[in-house]
């Protein structure tokens, strides 16, 4: 297998997919701006869609795939005897708690906006709007069952392009809305859950050639099993710390108005770039990492996890660069229209310039944790990751009446950069981190084209700042040339330095 290719193919669904999410973000932004509406929508959809990207990106593989692929390993009956038991316990587990967020949603509210009590209208509207979401968790917890079947065969297309289904249901939603007269926000939020059981059904067709589902409710918890689910929660916890951190900058932000809007379109814009460096490289080599620690074939363990941290700096660094520098333009380009104000632009870009400090390290994150759980642990990345998420909150809470909303971002890159340290010492002190002299010379070749790609991004929007102004109607189209003319040169410069040399990305 080849890491590069394989991670394009994932890429290239994903991009598609952010594609069509800036699309649906850019007519909510419209339609709704940062209003009550678009508040009460976005804590609605926060809380299933945290768990979307908990287990979707990479997470659930993190527990699953070494697993299902050690029994796999042992025969092609016990690799299914484990999926259909895993199936059918996750199943009754995700029912369970569907039912009780159903049931209990008022107070769930209270625990992820409690600064949306002190405004009964805001409250009940993300009530009302929360209990319409939150089937989507069954929905795209199951989704990344089949998810995981798919990427251990090493079939990583259709798991990446199932998230295509959620924009377009949610973009038709809100023509439909508009053109009948519907209330937005209570349409997309049905539009989450039609979405889920449609890539429920997209990933199950494509997932028959190697895995036929069985739902057991006799099943028995063997020792496989178990093991399975007690690191299943850890890995949760671990593996999507970044997601956790949000959502954790979700509920002080709750106390601020208009706060919870700009940092999910902080967050949209910064999410294309991880979902690249960190979710599909974690996705795409963990399958492979896992063989090969089960096979004891370490040279391509050292091999696996170079070419995985070089890929994820290869995308991350240039992209932490772009958004500290433009993130004024990128946010005006992307939003700058409708009831998205020029002071909305404003306080959300400086929201994604700072989330743009951290970039580099919730890819490192993703990849450092890979290196753990391909070995079965999922312990040191745990604790770990509950340390950055408390560092996270102790500035938060801290610095929050000083600063604004504007600490979260702060916070969650500032706490992110220590885990990063932190795993590595781990990984160091363990001799688990196989480092090559090559990786190093690497590095320094993506920073100086990095360098020479900020240089570039400086000289063209000073010299097209009048086309990238709020009024400027046409502002998108410049943004997007000026991104793919500096985007190219970057690429150009990786390529003649020999960083984008496809044979260089063998897992073998």
């Amino acid at each position: 297998m080849n890491l590069l290719f394989s991670t394009s193919i994932f890429s290239f669904f994903t991009i598609i997919s952010r594609i069509l999410g800036y699309i649906r973000d850019i007519l909510i932004a419209i339609f709704l701006g940062a209003s009550i509406f678009a508040d009460a929508f976005f804590v609605a959809f926060r809380l299933p869609n945290t768990f979307r990207r908990l287990f979707a990106e990479g997470t659930f593989n993190a527990a699953f795939i070494p697993s299902y692929t050690s029994a796999k390993l042992k025969s092609k009956k016990s690799g299914r005897v484990f999926a259909d038991d895993v199936l059918s316990f996750l199943f009754l587990i995700l029912t369970f708690i569907v039912t009780l967020a159903e049931i209990f949603t008022p107070y769930l509210i209270y625990l992820i906006a409690p600064g949306f009590a002190g405004d009964d209208v805001k409250f009940n509207l993300a009530v009302e709007l929360t209990r319409i979401t939150f089937p989507f968790l069954l929905f795209v917890s199951l989704s990344s069952f089949f998810s995981g079947i798919l990427n251990s065969n090493n079939k990583f297309a259709a798991a990446s392009a199932a998230p295509i289904i959620l924009n377009i249901v949610l973009i038709l939603s809100i023509f439909l809305s508009y053109l009948q007269d519907f209330n937005i926000a209570k349409q997309l939020s049905y539009g989450v859950t039609m979405a889920g059981i449609l890539q429920l059904i997209f990933l199950i067709y494509f997932t028959l050639k190697f895995y036929k589902p069985k739902l057991k409710f006799n099943f028995k918890v063997n020792n496989r099993v178990k093991f399975f689910f007690k690191k299943l929660l850890p890995s949760i916890f671990s593996s999507g710390v970044t997601q956790i951190n949000i959502l954790v900058g979700t509920i002080i932000a709750s106390f601020q108005s208009g706060a919870v809007s700009y940092l999910y379109y902080a967050d949209r814009v910064y999410q294309i770039n991880l979902a690249i460096a960190g979710i599909a490289v974690g996705t795409v080599s963990l399958p492979v990492l896992s063989k090969a620690l089960k096979t004891k074939n370490f040279s391509q363990v050292s091999n696996i996890q170079n070419n995985s941290i070089q890929l994820s700096l290869l995308f991350s660094i240039p992209a932490s660069l772009g958004l500290i520098i433009a993130s004024e333009e990128i946010v005006n380009g992307l939003f700058g229209y409708g009831s998205f104000s020029s002071n909305d632009v404003k306080l959300t870009a400086f929201a994604l310039m700072y989330f743009g400090y951290g970039i580099v390290a919730f890819s490192l994150v993703k990849i450092l944790s890979n290196f753990f759980f391909a070995r079965d642990n999922t312990k040191i990345p745990f604790y770990i990751s509950s340390f950055i998420v408390l560092l996270n909150i102790i500035i938060s809470v801290t610095f929050f009446n000083q600063v604004g909303f504007l600490i979260i971002p702060i916070a969650t890159s500032f706490s992110t950069w220590v885990g990063v340290l932190i795993f590595i010492y781990h990984l160091n002190k363990n001799n688990l981190l196989l480092l090559q002299k090559k990786l190093f010379y690497n590095i320094l070749k993506i920073i100086f084209s990095s360098i020479i790609m900020s240089i570039l991004l400086l000289l063209t929007i000073g010299k097209y700042s009048s086309f990238l102004d709020y009024s400027y109607i046409y502002k998108s189209i410049y943004l997007l040339i000026i991104v793919g003319f500096v985007g190219a040169v970057y690429l150009l410069s990786c390529y003649l330095l020999g960083l984008l040399k496809i044979n260089n990305y063998r897992t073998n």
